[in-house]
């Protein structure tokens, strides 16, 4: 863009999807105003600093000192938007979808929206949201009809936190709207920023297809952990199938097991999929609720194989000092949204356990109110009865851990240690 055609972005939700958004706008040339409603994250923001992997302290630097970047918790200063983004979260409460981020962002958006603007929605949510519930809310509050006087579509996000490879830009990304001239709009604005779209006819069709990616892994790794399982009660290693089977050029494609499923997409949209079939059809969506019910339990039997573990050398969990490598639920991230670790270690300590942990990415998790965070030193592997490692976080020296811990239940199959025991 040049500085005659700047044009003026929201961007609802300041996390791990909306800020790399905001910051790839700003360096093509739009004025972003980024908006959350943590007051927190905000100044964080405003101070310079990033707590995104993805975005280090320098780009946001950068941002800030061009003028065309503005993180605040006021919509007012979204009045006068050509193009609204919302990616704020979409949890599950008790089994059924929250879209009250969606409900009270779009709301106040609509205040703010004028003729010929357009509006895209982010957020990972059931098939017919955009139309159903986002479109009424724009109309009745701003009195202006989507498709005739403003553009409405959906794109779902795909960041991968901590892929160097697909980045946001390199990501093709899906894009949709309500009407021809609203998929216009909306591809013509990723257009600017990504380096591929991928138009499809509908908003529900969109909607569907982040459902179905996640579905897709959710399933996958599901049976994996169930293969894991059965494998190591049946003497079998597991991970060498998993490689051997990798051999076969087509018709296999590769997932290992883990101690759960993490994020905001696995243990979440799945469930999204499964409640709008439920809802709609009355039948039960048997594959997720088959692939819920064993990723869920994973960290349980993770807990179990601690026992076990513990109960070779007459030590029983209470008491016992026990060392997690891991909070975040990706490695080299420090997204700790859903983590498995968090229901490990709510276990353990439940049990009694004298538990610590390691992870220099993760600075904010449910987990850390339960246990001592540590730094890995040679004293910190020495002094734990069993070290677990959760997370395979590139910076964790795997040497230093063969060296000096006593036991090792490796749930990644990454520390390389001979006799670790593997999940």
């Amino acid at each position: 863009m040049d500085g005659n055609s700047r044009r003026k972005l929201v961007v609802v939700g300041q996390g791990y999807v909306g800020l790399p958004l905001a910051m790839r706008a700003v360096e093509v040339g739009w004025d972003v105003v980024g908006l959350d409603v943590d007051d927190a994250r905000v100044k964080r923001l405003l101070s310079g600093e990033s707590y995104v992997e993805d975005i280090p302290d320098a780009e946001l630097a950068a941002a800030l000192a061009s003028g065309r970047y503005l993180p605040t918790a006021d919509y007012e200063n979204a009045a006068g938007f050509d193009v609204a983004v919302i990616t704020v979260p979409t949890p599950l409460r008790e089994g059924n979808p929250d879209l009250t981020y969606i409900e009270e962002s779009t709301a106040s958006l609509a205040r703010q929206l004028r003729a010929a603007a357009t509006v895209v929605l982010e957020s990972t949510t059931y098939p017919g949201t955009t139309e159903e519930l986002v479109a009424p809310i724009l109309e009745s509050i701003s009195g202006l009809r989507s498709g005739h006087d403003f553009h409405l579509g959906y794109s779902p996000e795909r960041i991968d936190p901590g892929n160097p490879t697909w980045t946001f830009i390199t990501t093709p990304k899906v894009v949709s709207g309500i009407d021809p001239s609203s998929l216009a709009a909306v591809q013509g604005f990723y257009d600017t920023l990504i380096d591929q779209t991928v138009p499809v006819a509908s908003t529900r069709v969109a909607e569907l297809t982040k459902l179905l990616e996640n579905t897709f892994r959710h399933v996958n790794i599901a049976l994996v952990n169930e293969l894991a399982m059965y494998s190591h009660d049946l003497g079998i290693d597991v991970w060498e199938a998993i490689d051997a089977a990798s051999s076969k050029p087509f018709g296999f494609m590769k997932f290992t097991p883990g101690p759960g499923v993490g994020g905001h997409c696995l243990p979440i949209d799945p469930s999204y999929l499964s409640w709008q079939v439920k809802r709609s059809l009355g039948q039960p969506f048997r594959f997720v609720e088959l692939a819920n019910d064993v990723n869920d339990h994973m960290p349980d039997y993770v807990v179990r194989r601690v026992v076990t573990a513990l109960n070779r050398d007459s030590l029983a969990v209470r008491g016992t000092r026990i060392l997690l490598l891991g909070l975040a639920y990706k490695k080299n991230t420090g997204d700790a949204r859903e983590s498995p670790a968090t229901r490990i270690a709510e276990l353990l300590v439940s049990l009694g356990a004298d538990l610590h942990a390691c992870d220099p990415h993760v600075v904010e998790s449910p987990a850390l109110s339960a246990l001592t965070l540590v730094d890995l030193t040679p004293d910190e592997l020495a002094s734990a009865d069993l070290v677990v490692l959760l997370t395979d976080h590139d910076s964790f020296d795997f040497d230093l851990v063969g060296r000096h811990a006593k036991n090792v239940l490796d749930c990644r199959n990454a520390t390389g240690i001979p006799d670790a025991e593997i999940l």
